[in-house]
Formats: C-alpha cells, sequence, structure tokens
C-alpha cells in the first residue's frame, strides 16, 4: 500500500504574472476626469493656454480652518514617568489647559495642586 506524497503536485500554487506597469499619462487623465487634485508642486511658472498666451497659475485653496484651535506643545522635564488616561468633557479639559497655561506648569503639577486642594478641603 503506497501513499501519495502531499507534496507531489504544488503547480496550482506558482508565482502570478506581474502586472504591466500603467503609463503615468493614463493614471494622471484618470485622475483629472475623477476629480482628484496633482499633489505635484506646482511650480508658478506662467502656463500656456490654447490661444498662447501665458496666464499665471492660480494659488491653490487654503486648507479649511480646523474648529478647535492648535495648543502648543508643552516640554517639560519632571520626576513623573505614568500616564493617566481620563475621559472628560470639552469645558473640563479647555479649563485644565487654561490654568495650566496660566500658572506655567504641566498638566501633571496642576492635577496635584488640584487633588491636594480638594483633599483640605473634604477634610
Amino acid at each position: 500500500m503506497s501513499r501519495a506524497n502531499p507534496f507531489g503536485d504544488l503547480d496550482d500554487f506558482g508565482a502570478e504574472p506581474a502586472a504591466k506597469p500603467v503609463p503615468a499619462d493614463a493614471i494622471e487623465k484618470i485622475a483629472r476626469s475623477s476629480g482628484f487634485p496633482s499633489r505635484k508642486a506646482d511650480s508658478g511658472a506662467a502656463r500656456k493656454t490654447a490661444s498662447g498666451i501665458g496666464e499665471t497659475a492660480s494659488p491653490s485653496p487654503a486648507p479649511p480652518a480646523s474648529a478647535q484651535p492648535v495648543r502648543q506643545p508643552r516640554r517639560h522635564v519632571t520626576g513623573r514617568n505614568r500616564q493617566i488616561n481620563i475621559k472628560a468633557t470639552e469645558d473640563t479639559i479647555d479649563a485644565l489647559y487654561r490654568i495650566a497655561d496660566a500658572m506655567s506648569l504641566p498638566l501633571g503639577a496642576v492635577l496635584e495642586q488640584a487633588l491636594a486642594a480638594l483633599e483640605r478641603e473634604r477634610g
């Protein structure tokens, strides 16, 4: 009694043929017709129109301003090496950052002072 070799016929697992590269012109044409903007930097040089008259490149629109103001990064060298992740309302988070900015302290120091004041108040 002979057994069939399980690795005898592996022709079904051959490498797939390499795909033909698509010309860059075709990709750009499809992107323009689909409304995708180009990431290529605009040289700012004058472009020729169909009439042969030079036309200056129009500036690209400015990115939309975010609704939230961007906070400046805080870099404080402290002995704090533990992280805490808490959920809070937007007002609470804004108040924490506002107080830390006004006191020129890192967030951890503001939290320490707030907890100490709460413990004193509770007795």
